[in-house]
């Protein structure tokens, strides 16, 4: 360290010592910038440049000093903004760093770069490289989306990161004898920011450490405070950035052939060739739009499978799809009122997002394929408007309309947090709905509410309360509301102890949640409960980034007889109406689980064992879920991960078998080097269920409806030529089979397959 500081004496540069909260950042503006982005910090731009020190840890324990000392060094060019990180490591060579594709170095050692162009401490673009220059890129959001579910309440506060967002940008990085080195360059052309002339931006610099699992950031950031972001630091004066004219276009081509059994022999189809463009064009500094033709919605891997033997409500799944990835973040709401993977295949859309002033704007206009032959494509229309009031507290509007024919349906809401004490937040939402689906019948209404009373996030309490309703008749078809007609509330409780430095238990955190759920007019006339719990959870935080995880719950579940009018009842042959319990009470579970640390292995493990309701019979049940996943790293270059989650449910009454589900999944990826990667993905999966029997007698039930799919053995492979966002060649072959007895993997039989093709250059003006 005295060489350094040597260094920095001799080259006189300015320092920022996060440390000692020198937060107000000048940045040197260099005319003509003549570095080279090699991982090597060796032109003389460097040694003009500001430096960031100072690091403090915030997680698992804020406040305390980095146990490594980091410098970022930083200055801006007219048409980009530079990075030169040092990563000094004390502890031998035990940097973490692997070749892998974007967006997939969770695991390695990292350093995240969090710049907030707005400087509205709401959002910051997220640019993150492992040592070795790799990429992971996104979007750290807080306040709304950060908030929903009380998560300040509990274990991360600092809001969401989505990952889908690709931005084109440089950097570098070699690991050397002290640690590692990395250079990044982020050009204007990839960023919206403000329309003054001179402004201030936010920033933020975290590094993860994989062998302590530590997370350190530059400006301390304190666990007592509902914002991560407004503790960040500020980039002052920046002055004459040129973006230039800022107008991609990516054009792409697909194509593809499938096959699939005709009668006793096998059956390829014809090649359908696809023609498609993508057009963003940078209208001002602060507003983008997009343009889409035909885009290209080929998969190139199957959504990770989920147990849905024992669900009663559809599963999320995030969106993956290039033309709403950027700006997704912008039309985030409360309750997912807007969501994107509801558009299934449009023919055309059109995308406007920005910020004007301190008013986000999030639109999209899109044109649906239709469902079937000569049905009417849906229209839809997506807007979202969030403003910005005081520090960090927002008010938001958010409208859908989607219309197919003489069908429609249209949400309006409103939402609003309010930050209080810095260490407090309410909010609210109140939505309704209009919706018109049935031939000659009249349009119906519905209404959506959602109060968070309180959530406050302490250093060692945290609390959240929240009501959240959803009327019989509120449907939001561009939205994600998968449950109607129920009242839920949400109690959170979070206590939380900190070891001394260097002790093993570095954190234990308990959490004590009350769930309670009352059907909608049961809550108004103030009825007892649908269902509920009370659920206490241990989590302990190791030393060397090891996760322990205990749980326990006690819940009850009352049945509603309007939900099984279609069952009967085989009673000697003669069928009679069902009869389902009124409910079950005082039924338990208990889960454990332990997390590795990030090294060549690491391995994931859950076992739960819980009374729990099963819904298709109104019935009592034992279910065994144990999830087991393992990942191994044998070289910087080759990737093996392998999950399988497995469910066993049997009936309480009697001991007997309901359902089983098993979904494993193996993933292997050869890294050849950063723009090119092989990947095979194999995904078995199998769920079967028992007959339905009636609870009381045994009976068998007589119900409409399918019985869970046939076992599903799916492989894919993928070769991926990717240098840059929006520039990519994969080729891939993916095949489904099936076989009568789940897992035997004897007499598999084909039951269809497919070879794809997609091309297409990103043209940057």
């Amino acid at each position: 360290m005295l060489a350094i500081l040597a260094f920095l004496l001799q080259s006189q540069q300015n320092v920022y010592d996060g440390h000692l909260r020198q937060l107000d950042v000048r940045l040197p503006r260099i005319e003509t910038a003549a570095v080279r982005i090699d991982g090597v910090l060796d032109e003389d731009a460097w040694r003009q440049a500001a430096v960031l020190t100072g690091f403090s840890q915030y997680r698992p324990v804020d406040s305390r000093p980095a146990a490594d000392s980091t410098e970022v060094l930083a200055f801006y060019a007219p048409d980009a903004i530079y990075f030169g990180i040092r990563a000094f490591e004390s502890h031998g060579s035990v940097v973490r760093a692997t070749l892998a594709d974007r967006d997939n170095i969770g695991a390695d050692d990292n350093i995240q770069i969090l710049l907030d162009t707005f400087n509205d401490r709401r959002r910051a673009l997220l640019f993150e490289v492992n040592p070795l220059g790799v990429q992971q890129d996104g979007v750290r959001s807080e306040g709304i989306a950060g908030a929903a579910g009380g998560g300040n309440a509990g274990g991360r506060f600092d809001g969401i990161v989505d990952l889908n967002p690709d931005y084109v940008y440089e950097s570098h990085g070699r690991v050397t004898p002290w640690g590692f080195e990395v250079e990044v360059r982020i050009p204007f052309k990839s960023l919206r920011y403000q329309s003054g002339d001179t402004q201030d931006w936010g920033i933020q610099v975290v590094r993860v450490t994989q062998h302590t699992g530590y997370e350190d950031t530059w400006t301390p950031v304190v666990r007592a405070s509902a914002s991560f972001l407004i503790q960040s630091g500020t980039l002052k004066g920046l002055s004459g950035l040129r973006r230039g004219l800022v107008m991609d276009v990516n054009p792409e081509f697909t194509s593809h052939v499938d096959g699939a059994p005709a009668g006793t022999a096998y059956h390829y189809g014809h090649l359908d060739p696809q023609l498609g463009v993508n057009l963003r064009w940078g209208i001002t500094q602060n507003l983008s739009m997009t343009g889409t033709v035909n885009p290209d919605f080929s998969q190139v891997e199957a959504d990770v499978g989920q147990v849905t033997v024992n669900e009663r409500f559809a599963l999320f799944f995030p969106e993956k799809r290039p033309f709403f990835l950027e700006g997704l973040e912008q039309f985030d709401t409360p309750n997912a009122l807007i969501y994107t993977r509801q558009i299934h295949a449009p023919r055309g859309g059109a995308k406007l997002t920005g910020k004007v002033g301190g008013t986000g704007i999030a639109y999209i206009g899109a044109v649906d394929d239709n469902a079937a032959p000569g049905a009417p494509h849906p229209v839809f229309n997506l807007l979202r408007l969030r403003r910005d009031l005081g520090a960090s507290s927002t008010v938001g509007l958010a409208y859908t309309d989607r219309a197919a024919g003489s069908d429609w349906n249209r949400v309006l809401g409103a939402d609003a947090r309010v930050v209080w004490k810095k260490i407090w937040f309410s909010d609210a939402q109140f939505v309704g709905s209009w919706t018109k689906d049935t031939p000659g019948g009249r349009a119906r209404s519905g209404q959506l509410w959602d109060v968070t009373l309180y959530d406050l996030t302490g250093y060692s309490y945290g609390n959240h309360a929240e009501l959240v309703g959803i009327s019989p008749d509120f449907k939001a078809s561009s939205g994600f509301v998968n449950r109607v007609n129920v009242v839920y509330g949400r109690l959170f409780n979070r206590f939380t102890r900190y070891g001394k430095p260097g002790a093993l238990l570095e954190n234990a955190t308990t959490y004590i949640l009350l769930r309670p759920t009352w059907r909608y007019d049961d809550f108004l006339k103030f009825r007892s409960t649908l269902e509920g719990s009370i659920e206490q959870q241990l989590q302990f935080t190791l030393r060397g980034g090891w996760f322990v995880t205990a749980l326990w719950q006690n819940l009850h579940q009352r049945f509603d007889s309007a939900e099984y009018g279609s069952y009967q009842v085989d009673s000697a042959g003669t069928p009679v109406p069902f009869r389902p319990p009124p409910g079950l009470y005082n039924m338990w579970g208990a889960l454990g689980a332990i997390s590795t640390p990030n090294r060549a292995w690491k391995a994931n493990v859950s076992i739960g064992y819980v009374s729990g309701p099963i819904f298709a019979e109104g019935a009592e049940g034992r279910a065994l879920n144990v999830f087991t996943a393992l990942a191994w790293k044998p070289t910087s270059s080759l990737r093996l991960e392998a999950q399988w989650p497995h469910q066993r449910i049997t009936r309480a009454r009697d001991g007997s078998w309901f359902s089983t589900a098993d979904i494993p999944r193996l993933k292997v990826e050869y890294q050849l080097n950063r723009d090119i990667f092989f990947r095979y993905v194999g995904q078995y999966t199998a769920q079967k269920r028992d007959a339905l029997r009636d609870p009381r007698t045994g009976d068998s039930l007589i119900v409409s409806g399918s019985q869970p799919p046939e076992p599903q053995f799916r492989n894919d492979f993928l070769f991926s030529y990717k240098p840059t966002p929006g520039t990519v060649v994969f080729l891939g072959y993916g095949s489904s089979l099936t076989e009568q007895n789940p897992l035997s993997f004897r007499r598999l039989s084909r039951t269809g397959d497919g070879f794809f093709l997609k091309a297409s250059y990103l043209f940057r003006m």
